[in-house]
């Protein structure tokens, strides 16, 4: 007899209706406790345990340093305006102190002399006055400049146009010109051209002459100089007066100098400067000049 074989089908496949009905969804798993002899889940366990407690001493700790920053703060404010309010109407503490000064003079030949040339020149309208004056102030300084003197040591120090006017009960105030008013001032550096440089003013017809002072051109040397004697005599001063009152120097408070000074100047009249008939070149003598600088030094004592 023939066996029939008989083909099965799984559930999916023989039945639509299940195929089509969803899945239900699984329950959250329960945590799951660790055995008494599971170690790795134990340590895994402490690890978050101690990471957690790490942390929050760290955010003690800062705390912790933020509040003593805090309070430091406020005290130290509070001190200070307590300090400010005990302070008021009360004047500082005076230091013991002593001020002492000298000074010290130093004595140079001057090397340049300086000396100032001008012309005054009047005309009915101000061109014709310029022109005057530009003709006079124009040969000086080409006479200057053949007696060696650069342009860079001549200056043009002054100039100036005035209406010249004369008052009448009649007419009132009526011009009657202008005057021009230009002046050069000149460094002479050989000195043994300065009576040549004073003549020049009736040589080509100048009419003012401001005078002829010696001086030095650069002081900054004699002036350390003076200033190292001066300093000399105070602190010989503060030693003698420190035995003298059984005080101790401790510190310099304070320091001052300034430049006493002393530049002479030679004046004459015109005819010493052949603008009232002298022939003769005036006679100049440099001499010598003084520097002199004074210091005051403030020192502490105890």
């Amino acid at each position: 007899m023939p066996v029939s074989k008989k083909t099965t089908r799984t559930s999916k496949e023989s039945s639509p209706l299940l195929a089509q009905t969803p899945t239900p969804p699984m329950p959250p798993s329960p945590p799951v406790a660790c055995s008494p002899h599971d170690h790795a889940c134990h340590h895994e366990m402490r690890s978050l345990f101690h990471g957690g407690e790490f942390s929050r001493k760290i955010f003690f700790t800062l705390l912790a340093i933020f509040l003593v920053y805090v309070i430091f703060w406020l005290g130290t404010l509070i001190r200070n305006n307590i300090e400010e309010y005990y302070h008021i109407g009360q004047a500082d503490r005076t230091e013991r102190t002593i001020t002492l000064d000298a000074t010290a003079k130093v004595t140079a030949t001057p090397d340049i002399a300086m000396t100032t040339i001008g012309m005054v020149a009047t005309g009915m309208t101000v061109a014709e006055a310029q022109e005057a004056n530009t003709q006079v102030m124009n040969t000086l300084t080409a006479k200057l400049t053949e007696l060696g003197v650069p342009s860079a040591d001549m200056q043009t120090s002054n100039y100036n146009i005035y209406p010249q006017y004369n008052y009448t009960s009649d007419a009132g105030r009526v011009l009657e010109g202008y005057e021009v008013n230009q002046s050069v001032t000149i460094k002479i550096r050989d000195l043994s051209k300065a009576n040549h440089v004073l003549s020049l003013a009736g040589d080509v017809g100048a009419n003012t002459v401001s005078g002829l002072q010696f001086t030095i051109d650069d002081k900054d040397v004699y002036r350390e100089e003076a200033r190292m004697e001066a300093l000399k005599k105070v602190y010989q001063k503060a030693q003698a007066l420190s035995q003298a009152l059984g005080v101790r120097i401790v510190s310099i408070v304070s320091y001052g100098e300034y430049d006493v000074g002393n530049a002479g100047a030679y004046m004459y009249d015109k005819a010493a400067y052949g603008l009232g008939g002298a022939d003769t070149s005036p006679d100049v003598q440099a001499g010598s000049t003084d520097v002199e600088m004074s210091v005051n030094v403030t020192f502490e004592i105890r």
